[in-house]
C-alpha cells in the first residue's frame, strides 16, 4: 500500500503529521497533480484542504472521488476548518484527520483507514459482507403522505390527533456512561448530544418532543422528504460516530447511538406538556428503542410508509425480524476499527 497526500502546503503537513520518523512515509504530491492520479485499489489518498476556498474545495473533492473511484481516500484538515466533518464520511471518505487526530496519524492509522469501506450511496462497512440477513426489496405500508409543505409545529393545534414519524435516540450504554462520568458530567454530555441532534436533523423539520434526560423522542412531519432526510441524517451520524465522540461530544472513548423510527398517531401537545400523552405509537417507539434497537444501527418499523427509505439506500438495510407484532428492518452495522 502506498499513501499519497496531495497538498498546497507540503511542509506544514509533514511537520504536523510526521514529526517522528515513519518507516514508510507517505508520498507527497502537489495539489495540481490530483487530476493525473491513478491509485491502486489498496492505495490510500488524502487531500489536504488548507488553502482552498469553499468553491475550490468542492471541485477538488469531486475530482478526488473520481480519481479514487475504486480506492480509499481521506481528508486532512489541520486547522479544523470543516464545521461538520461527518459530511466527508457520508461522501465516502475512509478517514478524516482533524486537529484532534494528529497524534494518531501514522502507519497504523493508514492501514486501518485503507481497510474501511464506508457507505455513501448504497455501500456499507466491512461487516456488511458477514451480515446474514438479506436486504429487503421493499418495506413499509402503502400510505399516502401529505405532499404540501409543512407549515410548522406552531400551526398544529394542541390536543389534535395527528400522524407523525417518531424518532427515538439514545446513547449506547447510557447508564454506564452516567456511572463512569458522574451525573453532572453526563448531563453536560447529554446537552451536547441534543444540540448535535438538532443541528443534524434540521432538514427533517423534527421537533424534540419528549426528553427523559437519558433518551429522547423527536416527532417528524408526515412528509416523504422529511422522512428521507431523517434516514439519511441517522446514517450519517452512525457513520461519523467515532469522530463525533471525540471532536463534538468531547469524549475520550468512542460512543455510539441507538436510533429507532416508527410511524403512528399521537395526540399533539407542545414539548414540556406531554406528560399526559397516552398513545400506542409513543409506547411502541420507546419499547422499540430501549428494548430491541441495536447500538450503531437505525431500526425502522413496518408501520412506516414504504417511501420512507430511498430506493438507493435499501441495500443498506437488512430484515430484523418482528417485535411486538411489527416487522422491522435495521441498517447494516458500520464497523469502525480503532487506530
Amino acid at each position: 500500500m502506498t499513501v499519497y497526500i496531495f497538498s498546497k502546503k507540503e511542509a506544514a503537513v509533514k511537520t504536523a503529521l510526521h514529526g517522528k520518523k515513519e518507516a514508510a512515509a507517505p508520498e507527497y504530491l502537489s495539489a495540481a497533480a490530483l487530476g493525473r492520479h491513478a491509485p491502486r485499489a489498496d492505495d490510500l489518498t488524502y487531500l489536504d484542504i488548507i488553502g482552498y476556498t469553499a468553491a475550490d474545495l468542492k471541485k477538488a473533492a469531486a475530482l478526488l472521488k473520481r480519481r479514487c473511484k475504486d480506492a480509499p481516500w481521506g481528508i486532512i484538515d489541520l486547522k479544523g476548518s470543516c464545521k461538520d466533518p461527518a459530511v466527508w464520511f457520508f461522501e465516502g471518505a475512509a478517514d478524516y484527520i482533524g486537529p484532534a487526530a494528529l497524534k494518531n496519524a501514522g502507519s497504523k492509522r493508514y492501514q486501518t483507514a485503507a481497510g474501511w469501506k464506508l457507505a455513501a450511496n448504497g455501500g456499507g462497512g466491512p461487516e456488511q459482507k458477514n451480515d446474514a440477513a438479506a436486504a429487503p426489496k421493499s418495506f413499509g405500508q402503502t400510505i399516502k403522505l401529505n405532499t404540501t409543505a409543512f407549515a410548522g409545529w406552531k400551526t398544529v393545534a394542541s390536543g389534535s390527533k395527528v400522524n407523525v414519524y417518531l424518532l427515538y435516540v439514545s446513547f449506547q450504554g447510557k447508564t454506564s456512561l452516567q456511572s463512569r462520568f458522574g451525573e453532572a458530567a453526563y448531563n453536560q454530555l447529554y446537552k451536547r448530544l441534543l444540540a448535535y441532534l438538532n443541528r443534524n436533523l434540521q432538514d427533517t423539520e423534527a421537533l424534540l418532543w419528549m426528553d427523559t434526560g437519558k433518551d429522547c423522542l423527536f416527532i417528524i412531519p408526515p412528509r416523504e422528504n422529511c422522512a428521507n432526510a431523517a434516514v439519511v441524517s441517522c446514517l450519517r451520524m452512525l457513520l461519523a460516530a467515532p469522530l463525533v465522540s471525540l471532536e463534538t461530544l468531547g469524549l475520550n472513548i468512542q460512543a455510539n447511538f441507538v436510533f429507532a423510527l416508527h410511524f403512528g398517531a399521537i395526540t399533539y401537545l407542545p414539548p414540556g406538556k406531554t406528560g399526559t400523552v397516552v398513545s400506542d405509537a409513543v409506547n411502541f417507539i420507546f419499547h422499540l428503542g430501549s428494548k430491541k434497537a441495536e447500538p450503531g444501527r437505525l431500526t425502522i418499523s413496518g408501520e412506516t410508509p414504504h417511501v420512507t427509505i430511498l430506493p438507493r439506500l435499501m441495500g443498506d438495510f437488512v430484515n430484523a425480524g418482528n417485535f411486538e407484532g411489527r416487522d422491522l428492518v435495521q441498517s447494516r452495522k458500520f464497523t469502525h476499527t480503532e487506530s
